[in-house]
């Protein structure tokens, strides 16, 4: 199913675009199918933007180009993942920790596209999955004290095949932050968080999803849609 959502994305993919690159497991999917088109001719003169690392290494292994996040003006289109979808299409994304480059790179796209299974629609952010906050590595203690105050339930992001906290890519360390009744205004949550000394960025993405590309097992078949967004 993840497959036919990421081939179904490079739909939106013409010649000649700068693309921004997601990260995570269907992002992955969408970028090797876009070296395909491209290994194929379908596709010409594509520029990708890297989001992570990770998409960074996979698409230098396909010979997809690449160019720096800081020598583009602006991306025609930006592909990526999502943890949740609301119905209003804000976001939570993080669960690889991969939100802040995530955020540049689609505050910067024309269209930001969405790729998800449908087990990723809620319809309220932040019931059952946390919300990434990146903070300096001196830092996590004193914002975890200051989101507690705010009803926020905050644990340090522990790495599972290393001893110690997961650090992203930007050599920060992840607090996971569950809300007592999730989070109902993420404009307002957003700005707060991000207002705390020694927070770089969280992961909502509010205002910023044009599309949502969702993909569904029905009668065994795997069946892609685009649900409107609500007002």
């Amino acid at each position: 199913m993840k497959q036919v959502v990421a081939d179904a994305a490079i739909r939106d993919v013409k010649s000649g675009m700068i693309l921004g690159l997601g990260s995570g497991s269907t992002a992955a999917l969408m970028i090797k199918s876009l070296a395909d088109e491209i290994r194929q001719g379908k596709l010409k003169n594509i520029t990708g933007v890297a989001t992570s690392f990770q998409s960074e290494v996979l698409a230098l292994e396909l010979n997809i180009p690449l160019i720096d996040l800081s020598s583009v003006s602006q991306i025609d289109l930006a592909i990526d993942g999502a943890d949740e979808v609301d119905p209003g299409f804000q976001l939570i994304k993080g669960g690889g920790a991969c939100h802040v480059r995530e955020k540049l790179v689609a505050s910067k796209a024309d269209q930001f596209l969405i790729v998800v299974d449908e087990t990723k629609l809620v319809q309220n952010l932040n019931r059952s999955f946390p919300l990434p906050v990146e903070v300096l590595p001196n830092a996590w203690k004193q914002v975890q004290e200051v989101i507690s105050e705010m009803n926020g339930s905050c644990s340090l992001r522990m790495a599972t095949k290393k001893a110690g906290p997961v650090v992203t890519d930007q050599g920060n360390l992840v607090l996971d932050v569950l809300f007592d009744d999730g989070i109902k205004n993420p404009k307002d949550i957003e700005m707060a968080i991000n207002n705390i000394p020694g927070v770089l960025e969280n992961g909502l993405f509010v205002d910023l999803t044009d599309k949502v590309l969702v993909g569904k097992i029905e009668n065994n078949m795997p069946v892609i849609y685009s649900p409107s967004r609500a007002s």
